[in-house]
């Protein structure tokens, strides 16, 4: 058994205690903390807090001392788009001079853009472009991430998507999150046949996912210019018979019904969420829904900001992510993602902390093991600079992880001598 104490802590902060999988509403604005504790793991997980000056080592413990820096639980990124290729900065540019979201799409560019650009690339290079890209998360203290397929748009693109996200969470240190999104938008070859490509999601795409045991959940995207209830909603109840558990893109510029058919059918998290009204906030009372909120985008397509304060004062269990993707977030810092969280939607810190980990990690379905620091969850945590948790926010933008560990071994050190 490997006994590993991480000493000489300032705080440790997210010390909730057994049993708490996420936080709803006000209760998110809690961040317990201990001062002066030490971390005692064996075999990656958390057995004990103990004061320091209660410490006595034992001969075959490793000590590994953190110089006085702060400790806070391992970020769960719960939304990203981290498989594509090429690049659509020239749609940015377009969006700068005026054009939405939705005539770029109809203009041909949008997903089926990065669609094209998946198709032309082999599975080798794709894992070469998701590798740094995941790499870039563990350096922000990040231990479990999820990543989406979506732009393949035919069965086999879309396995190739899948196999790359299995390959690489093979490759690298943190726990990956696999979903599959083939409900992403219409491929152009099936805009004038949309019950054929429906089909083809049930009928081979998520057979094939099942069986080779690609996916964790099977989200898709509900809007005007994409997908309709009734069409997502038989796609979800396909996806439930191959026990794949639901998420739901919706209400990001029309409110269709997407909102309340996620709510129907139990959908582990609703994402997006930018034109729901204070009346839609009510809706989450009591669910076991997640709203899974996305400040980048919003930023990035200088759009409506999803109503945090809203859902908060309605009780909902809300999550940040950044939805990192080459369209329409393509922002890979999720300490921008905390200022905008902060500045757009009012939220404090600590509801920034809280929904960038237990509640993250509990739309990823994986709360009960990691998203706080407590004994017996796994010792996933990342080791900062500040002490004073507000200078995240206030620093906007600036990574102030120095080390990353996860499962209690550390997987990223930044030019720090321990």
């Amino acid at each position: 058994m490997s006994t590993v104490l991480f000493r000489d802590i300032s705080i440790i902060y997210g010390t909730y205690p057994a049993g708490i999988e996420f936080l709803r509403g006000w209760e998110a604005n809690s961040l317990p903390s201990l001062v002066n504790h030490s971390i005692l793991t064996e075999d990656g997980i958390i057995t004990a807090f103990i004061p320091e000056k209660e410490i006595v080592v034992h001969q075959d413990w490793e000590v590994v001392s953190l110089k006085n820096k702060t400790v806070i639980p391992g970020f769960t990124e719960c939304h990203t788009h981290a498989v594509f290729a090429g690049d659509r900065s020239d749609e940015f540019l377009m969006k700068l001079r005026g054009a939405t979201y939705e005539e770029i799409a109809e203009r041909g560019g949008g997903i089926v853009s990065t669609m094209k650009k998946v198709r032309d690339a082999s599975e080798e290079d794709l894992l070469a472009l998701l590798l740094p890209r995941i790499q870039t998360f563990i350096e922000q203290g990040v231990t479990t991430l999820e990543i989406k397929s979506g732009y393949g748009l035919n069965t086999q693109d879309e396995l190739k998507m899948l196999r790359t996200i299995k390959r690489a969470s093979k490759l690298v240190p943190v726990d990956i999150i696999p979903t599959f999104l083939g409900a992403h938008t219409l491929p152009p070859e099936h805009r004038e046949d949309r019950n054929k490509y429906i089909d083809k999601i049930c009928n081979e795409m998520l057979p094939s996912v099942a069986d080779e045991q690609l996916a964790r959940f099977c989200d898709g995207f509900l809007e005007k210019s994409t997908f309709q209830p009734d069409e997502i909603e038989r796609i979800f109840e396909t996806a439930a018979k191959y026990d794949l558990s639901l998420r739901l893109h919706t209400d990001q510029f029309h409110s269709i019904g997407g909102l309340e058919l996620g709510l129907k059918m139990n959908c582990r998290s609703v994402d997006h969420l930018e034109v729901i009204s204070q009346e839609q906030t009510k809706l989450f009372k009591d669910s076991p829904t997640a709203a899974v909120l996305l400040p980048g985008v919003s930023y990035f397509l200088n759009y409506n900001y999803a109503p945090a304060r809203d859902l908060i004062d309605s009780d909902a269990i809300i999550a940040l992510a950044t939805d990192y993707n080459p369209g329409s977030s393509h922002i890979d810092n999720i300490f921008l993602i905390m200022s905008l969280a902060a500045v757009k939607m009012k939220l404090s810190i600590n509801e920034i902390m809280n929904s960038y980990s237990i509640n993250s990690a509990y739309v990823c379905g994986v709360s009960s093991r990691t998203g706080s620091l407590t004994t017996g969850k796994q010792a996933d945590f990342a080791v900062i600079e500040n002490e004073n948790l507000n200078q995240i926010v206030y620093n906007t933008g600036k990574n102030p992880v120095v080390i990353t560990v996860k499962k209690g071994e550390i997987i990223y050190q930044q030019n720090y001598s321990l």
